[in-house]
């Protein structure tokens, strides 16, 4: 399913609210839960002010991606919530390192709701919620989340939230996010990437603080200097659609593979298909030729651009 303009247009005038429900949300509570979560993730989690929401990544020893997550700092916890597609993961990581520390992890995914409102007006927030929102950034754009008691006592506030903001799709907040440069994961984030490959070692990143799990590899890239591939963006030269999984290449070598797209949509804001894609960073060039595996002999001439598309 495709975004429309007047859906897109709808969202750039008026914003709209999400509810993140399926999202895995991990809830640790002790004494030693700062502690903890400070060493296990990338972000400052001790600097971190209450209430707030704290983008950081989870790492392996070999300082390579786990999950991409966002923390909720409150006095009665701290909320890890990350993409569905690390559920059956996420846990057990989290859990491993668990030894000595004052620390309980509940899995909260069904009885704790977070809604995001993305671009909506604060007059059109309820007042009861407004009071209690907490900023954050989750698309490529400054939003704000609220975290409602409990889950079941959700629909008749959120009723009345969606009877003046619009509930945005997860085609269109897809859209928002790849026009802002933000990696998902699935598409640009799995096991085998490093966060300064996908850019987040600008935002999900603390280089000054205490130690972690994978700190070592993690500060000894920024060290280096450098990355073999690096995520980019791409727009087709010739109003041609990118398609994602296609191969990136030069025309004066098209047997060597240069990249990959990932996340491929047409965005409104540019009037251009876009996409974003890993590149290695020896690509020559600004222009290459991306190649669907259905469609080899068919490539789409594409040309790099800044991310974000638009800020």
């Amino acid at each position: 399913m495709s975004v429309s303009a007047g859906e897109y247009r709808a969202f750039r005038e008026r914003g709209g609210v999400v509810d993140l429900a399926s999202r895995v949300k991990l809830l640790f509570k002790g004494d030693d839960r700062i502690r903890y979560l400070n060493g296990q993730l990338t972000a400052n989690i001790a600097a971190a002010k209450c209430p707030s929401v704290t983008p950081a990544c989870v790492t392996n020893a070999k300082g390579k991606m786990c999950a991409d997550v966002f923390v909720s700092i409150s006095p009665s916890g701290a909320l890890v919530d990350a993409d569905a597609a690390v559920t059956d993961t996420l846990p057990a990581r989290m859990d491993r390192y668990i030894i000595a520390d004052d620390v309980t992890m509940e899995d909260v995914t069904a009885s704790i709701a977070i809604l995001h409102f993305l671009g909506a007006k604060m007059d059109d927030v309820p007042s009861e919620i407004r009071a209690v929102l907490v900023p954050s950034n989750r698309f490529g754009i400054a939003g704000h989340d609220w975290f409602p008691p409990f889950r079941k006592d959700l629909a008749p506030v959120w009723e009345k939230i969606t009877a003046r903001i619009p509930v945005l799709s997860e085609t269109l907040l897809d859209l928002v996010r790849i026009e802002r440069g933000i990696p998902r994961w699935g598409r640009e984030l799995d096991e085998t990437t490093l966060p300064h490959e996908a850019g987040l070692d600008r935002t999900h990143v603390d280089f000054h603080k205490g130690c972690y799990i994978g700190q070592e590899v993690i500060s000894r890239l920024r060290s280096v200097g450098h990355v073999n591939r690096e995520l980019r963006g791409f727009v087709s030269a010739d109003s041609a659609p990118i398609t994602e999984g296609a191969r990136i290449f030069s025309a004066a070598n098209p047997v060597r593979d240069l990249g990959r797209i990932t996340s491929a949509a047409f965005s409104f804001a540019l009037d251009r298909h876009v996409a974003l894609g890993y590149l290695r960073r020896d690509a020559v060039g600004a222009e290459f030729l991306a190649a669907a595996p259905e469609a080899p002999d068919a490539p789409v001439k594409v040309t790099l651009h800044p991310l974000p598309f638009i800020s």
